[in-house]
C-alpha cells in the first residue's frame, strides 16, 4: 500500500555527496523528510525521496555542505507527461483497459464438481437449455433460480452451489443414491402410508420388521410382487371384528436367497488398429467456436486417431478469456480382422466376471455360490453366469385404503346411535 501510495503521488531517486551526507540525513530526518532505500557507495550515497520532501532540501544542502542530483524520476506525476507526447498509446492503453472491464462482464468458462453419476454432456446440455452458457452476461445468471433448477430436474442431487469468480462460473453438486432417494420420496408422499413389495421370486432366509404386519414369514418362498409387510394396520372392536385401519409406512430389513442368471457375449473376430508410424502434428487457437489450424500440408491419411491437448487462456485465478491454445497429434493406423483366441477370450471374460461381482459387491449382494461357463454359441462366445445371492428386499407401494365391514346396530357392544355421535 505505501509503494502505490507512493507510486500515485511521486518519488525521485538521488544522488548525495560531498562534506556530510551522514549530516544530511540527519537533518531530513529533523525536518520529517522521509528518505528511504538509502544505499552507501563509499564515496556517496543513493535514497529516494518524495517530491515534496525535494523541494525542501534547498536550505539543508547549504547547511551541511554537501551536493544532490536527480538519477532517476518515477511516479504517476512524471508518467502522464509523458504520455501526453504519445497519444496513440495512451488511447491503445485505455483502449486496452476498457476491453478487459467489457470483458469481465461475461462468463467465459462454466466448471462443474461433485458429479459421478450424471455426465458432463448431460450437464451442459441442461445448462443449454436453461439459458446458460459460455459467454452469457454475468449480470444474467440467477445463481438461486439455477440451484433451483439442478435439484427439480436432476432427483440425484441432494445439495447444488454456483457461485462466479472473476470470469468463470463453478458448479458444485451431491448426488445421492437413487435408489433410496427414490424410496423416501414415495414414502413420503404416500397418504395411507405403503406396503413393503417383493422385487424378485426367491426364498426368505432373514426378515426383522420394525413397522407395519409381516405377511410371510423366513423360509417362505415368494413371487416378485408379493406384498412382505402390510402398512394397513387393522383396529378391532371387542368382538374381534374388524373396527377400522390405520395406515402406516411399512418398514422391514428382508433378505432373500435368489437365482441370478446374466450372460455376456462377443464376437470371434475382431478389428485391430495397427498404427503405421507416420504422424502429422498441428497447432490451433480458437475463439470462441471459431478454430485457427496451423500445419504443414494436409492430413492425407484414410484412418487416424486425434488427440488433442487444448488450454485456455486466463489472465488472473479466476479470470478467463473465450481463448483457446493447444496442439492436435493424429497417428495413422490400418485395420487388422483378428481372431481371438482361447486365452484372449478367457482374459476378456474374466474382467467382465470381476467387474459384475464388484457392481453387486457394491450394492450389498451376498454370492453364496456361482457357476460360469464359457462356449461358442450361434457364431459367438458366449459367457453364462449363474449365481445363488442373498439379497435385501422390499419396495414402498402406496397403500389402496381399505373400507372396514359394515357393523350392526348391536355388534361390538356399539350401536348406531353411538357411532354418529
Amino acid at each position: 500500500m505505501l509503494q502505490l501510495i507512493q507510486y500515485l503521488k511521486g518519488y525521485v531517486c538521488i544522488k548525495v555527496w560531498g562534506y556530510s551526507p551522514e549530516r544530511f540525513m540527519n537533518l531530513c530526518s529533523n525536518h520529517d523528510i522521509f528518505l528511504w532505500n538509502i544505499v552507501n557507495h563509499g564515496e556517496y550515497y543513493t535514497m529516494c525521496i518524495t517530491v515534496s520532501g525535494f523541494r525542501m532540501l534547498k536550505s539543508i544542502v547549504k547547511k551541511t555542505g554537501t551536493r544532490v542530483a536527480i538519477q532517476k524520476r518515477c511516479g504517476l506525476p512524471f508518467f502522464v507527461p509523458k504520455m501526453k507526447k504519445r497519444k496513440i498509446f495512451l488511447f491503445g492503453l485505455l483502449g486496452s483497459i476498457a476491453f478487459w472491464i467489457w470483458m469481465s462482464t461475461f462468463i467465459w468458462a462454466v466448471d462443474l464438481n461433485g458429479n459421478h453419476t450424471i455426465t458432463d454432456d448431460v450437464f451442459f446440455d441442461f445448462l443449454k437449455v436453461n439459458n446458460v452458457y459460455v459467454g452469457m452476461k454475468r449480470k444474467n445468471v440467477d445463481i438461486e433460480e439455477l440451484e433451483k433448477k439442478i435439484r427439480q430436474d436432476f432427483g440425484i442431487v441432494t445439495w447444488t452451489s454456483a457461485k462466479i469468480e472473476g470470469t468463470r462460473l463453478e458448479i458444485q453438486i451431491k448426488e445421492n443414491d437413487v435408489d433410496m432417494k427414490v424410496k423416501n420420496e414415495e414414502a413420503d408422499n404416500n397418504q395411507f402410508g405403503s406396503d413393503l413389495v417383493a422385487e424378485n421370486d426367491g426364498v426368505i432366509v432373514s426378515m426383522v420388521t420394525r413397522k407395519g404386519i409381516p405377511k410371510v414369514a423366513v423360509q417362505a418362498e415368494i413371487k416378485a410382487g408379493d406384498i412382505l409387510v402390510s402398512g394397513s394396520v387393522p383396529v378391532y372392536n371387542e368382538d374381534a371384528t374388524i373396527k377400522k385401519y390405520q395406515y402406516y409406512n411399512a418398514d422391514a430389513d428382508i433378505f432373500i436367497q435368489r437365482t441370478l442368471e446374466e450372460k455376456e457375449e462377443l464376437p470371434l473376430t475382431y478389428d485391430q488398429k495397427n498404427y503405421t508410424g507416420e504422424v502429422k502434428k498441428e497447432y490451433f487457437l480458437s475463439v470462441l467456436t471459431k478454430d485457427m489450424v496451423f500445419r504443414i500440408g494436409k492430413v492425407k491419411y484414410v484412418k487416424y486417431d486425434k488427440v488433442t491437448d487444448k488450454k485456455q487462456v486466463k489472465l488472473l485465478e479466476n479470470f478467463y478469456l473465450p481463448l483457446y491454445y493447444g496442439s492436435s497429434i493424429n497417428r495413422e493406423y490400418e485395420i487388422e480382422k483378428n481372431i481371438y483366441e482361447k486365452e484372449e477370450i478367457k482374459s476378456i471374460f474374466s474382467e467382465k466376471l470381476e467387474k459384475f461381482i464388484g457392481s453387486l459387491e457394491e450394492k450389498g449382494v451376498q454370492i453364496i455360490e456361482k457357476n460360469v461357463t464359457i462356449s461358442k454359441k450361434n457364431k459367438k462366445w458366449q459367457m453364462d453366469m449363474n449365481f445363488q445371492v442373498v439379497e435385501k428386499t422390499g419396495k414402498s407401494v402406496p397403500i389402496v385404503p381399505e373400507a372396514a365391514p359394515p357393523q350392526d346396530e348391536t355388534s361390538g357392544g356399539e350401536t348406531l346411535n353411538e357411532v354418529s355421535e
